[in-house]
């Protein structure tokens, strides 16, 4: 747990899910900066405050007195934000909480923007905001410095109005942004579609939707190719997930391959699982089965109600790098599959995902390698 000390009081943080063997902090220097410009610039909070892509509720626990909302892609980021206000006895009507595809405020007179590690997000964010900030609304970012670039700036300079960056400050920056709801605006770009080529298994010729802030939105990544290139033969009815689904190529294509197969997609990205529905629901037919749903990996699924788990886990948080998120995959996928369920895992060879996966599951098989990627399968006792 993290103590987060500011101008406005100390507050208790801790990320989400609570790991005790995670020592990242839940907020950074750009989110004190903002928070120590706010007190002494005397910005006015008394109005509609926005807050977009808080990502462990350091902000808007900060700024609670003045009953902001949350805007956030990241289903683990909003139960950190709930975690964090409860612990510091923050009445939960005090925050609003909304996701990345819910409709945002009509009107903001302040808007603080924590700086999205994509660019593609932070793009369809401020375009969806745009029309809700007027000339007199204060619009101010933060980041680290090795998230704040010139494209960065030159997005809310074509969307929002004039901007300007200020010094760096302990690796961080803030990005003042002026309005002008009267300039013209591009149109947003967001979602991006485009078509499988072909040699790629059943995926082969589909098309893609990527909604802004998906991995690789543009074209197919190469471990994704290589993992359709090797997907499991299966028929028959049986529940699949697409766990960790990004735009749900994979569990797509496994619902091609096996009609009767069920499909669960999940992620903890609200984008994602849009995407993941997009591509689905223009790829099957009519009697495809398929449920969509954002959340913490596979938390609520029955225990053995799974026959197979397709995953590519991540292995960023942030900028940290980290296994802690394809740990709890793991797990979770192995209490989700029935005796004689298969995982298939896609990875980076160097991540050694063949050691967590024997220990949990008892042996693990190396299904397909090449020089950067391995496709391992652990199967259920």
């Amino acid at each position: 747990m993290n103590r987060f000390t500011t101008s406005r009081g100390e507050y208790e943080l801790t990320r989400f899910p609570e790991d005790p063997r995670d020592t990242l902090r839940a907020w950074d220097s750009a989110d004190e900066y903002l928070l120590e410009h706010l007190a002494e610039a005397g910005t006015d909070l008394s109005g509609t405050v926005v807050v977009v892509g808080d990502r462990w509720g350091a902000l808007v626990t900060a700024l609670a007195g003045h009953r902001p909302t949350q805007i956030s892609d990241s289903h683990l980021g909003q139960e950190a934000t709930r975690a964090n206000l409860a612990r510091n006895g923050v009445p939960a009507g005090d925050v609003r909480l909304l996701s990345t595809r819910d409709t945002p405020p009509e009107r903001i007179d302040v808007l603080l923007v924590r700086v999205p590690k994509s660019l593609a997000l932070l793009e369809d964010q401020l375009h969806r905001l745009a029309p809700a900030v007027h000339e007199n609304t204060v619009v101010i970012g933060t980041g680290r410095v090795t998230e704040i670039h010139t494209s960065t700036l030159r997005l809310f300079e074509t969307i929002l109005g004039p901007t300007r960056t200020s010094l760096a400050v302990k690796k961080s920056r803030l990005i003042f942004c002026t309005p002008d709801p009267a300039a013209a605006r591009p149109a947003n770009p967001w979602p991006h579609r485009y078509a499988l080529p072909t040699g790629i298994g059943p995926a082969s010729g589909m098309t893609v939707t990527n909604h802004a802030g998906i991995f690789c939105p543009d074209r197919l990544d190469i471990g994704t190719r290589f993992f359709l290139a090797h997907l499991p033969e299966r028929r028959g009815p049986e529940r699949v997930v697409d766990l960790g689904c990004g735009n749900g190529v994979v569990g797509t294509a496994a619902a091609l391959a096996n009609p009767e197969a069920e499909l669960l997609f999940t992620d903890e990205s609200h984008q994602a699982v849009a995407s993941a529905e997009a591509t689905f629901r223009d790829n099957t037919g009519p009697d495809a089965v398929a449920t969509f749903r954002v959340g913490d990996g596979l938390e609520g699924v029955p225990a053995a109600s799974v026959d197979l788990v397709l995953n590519n886990p991540p292995f960023h948080s942030h900028q940290a790098t980290t296994d802690t998120t394809a740990r709890r995959m793991f797990a979770g996928a192995r209490a989700a599959l029935r005796p004689g369920g298969e995982l298939w895992v896609v990875g980076n060879r160097h991540l050694g995902y063949h050691v967590r996966l024997r220990r949990l599951f008892g042996e693990c098989e190396v299904v397909a390698s090449d020089p950067k990627f391995v496709i391992l399968r652990a199967v259920k006792r």
